[in-house]
């Protein structure tokens, strides 16, 4: 396994009560990338995502993060170090936005006034007004609500990242304006992130490589150049699926 890689998978497999979900999954994701798990429901992507912080536990084989296995590592101090983010954002509708990006800071003992500064610098990054600020989650729009699940996830500064769909519930306008501050994101923070979809355009917009799943099993993992030259059958359905004009450029939604 690489032992510069921030995540790896060594044959992991995942069968809770005989079911077969995961199978023999290896792969290491790199310091600083964007891995994107592309594939139709019910591929493996989310229960990938949900092995790395330990909501699930591998049937079989090992995952290692930052270069220890995760049975080694304390859960919470794990859970910590990573930031989730997902499609129902998961904002706590009685606490206010401010409450809500703080909690993890809080909980790490930060002074009150660490935790202000930091709420306002990351509505700043993420966008928004930092007078919202006061206002409760049912207060924002879709849009604003998914930005503050970014920022909630980025609050104590993780070096990694695990994103769900994270834009899939959006009007399409929306989301592509998501996608694009999500990249810009990318560039400025260098985090290591673990995103996934289903939808060929947003992988190919904002991932450094992809990572193709089917039926639980990875049937390929490209740069996303190799992506758009890969003759796997499964690779040319999913492009074949997309409309003429597709062209895969890297920016454009």
């Amino acid at each position: 396994m690489d032992s510069a890689a921030a995540i790896e998978f060594h044959r992991v497999s995942y069968h809770p009560q005989g079911e077969a979900i995961l199978h023999d999954l290896s792969l290491a994701i790199e310091r600083g990338e964007t891995l994107v798990l592309l594939g139709r429901s019910g591929s493996g992507k989310t229960t990938t995502l949900k092995l790395i912080n330990r909501l699930l536990t591998p049937t079989s084989g090992e995952i290692r993060v930052a270069g220890r296995a995760l049975p080694e590592w304390d859960v919470i101090r794990l859970r910590r170090m990573i930031g989730y983010v997902i499609q129902e954002v998961g904002l706590f509708p009685h606490f206010t936005i401010e409450k809500n990006i703080g909690l993890v800071p809080k909980i790490e003992n930060w002074s009150r006034e660490r935790i202000r500064q930091r709420v306002e610098e990351l509505l700043h990054l993420v966008g928004l007004d930092p007078q919202l600020a006061t206002r409760y989650p049912r207060e924002l729009s879709g849009g604003q609500r998914q930005r503050v699940g970014v920022a909630r996830a980025l609050a104590a500064d993780p070096p990694i990242l695990l994103m769900d769909e994270p834009f899939g519930a959006l009007d399409p306008l929306t989301r592509a304006q998501l996608q694009r501050e999500f990249l810009d994101l990318e560039a400025r923070l260098g985090k290591t992130v673990v995103f996934v979809t289903h939808d060929l355009n947003e992988a190919l917009l904002v991932g450094t490589r992809i990572a193709l799943l089917e039926a639980g099993r990875l049937v390929t993992l490209n740069t996303r150049e190799e992506f758009l030259r890969c003759r796997e059958p499964l690779v040319i359905a999913y492009r074949n699926a997309f409309s003429p004009d597709f062209n895969g450029e890297r920016g454009r939604v």
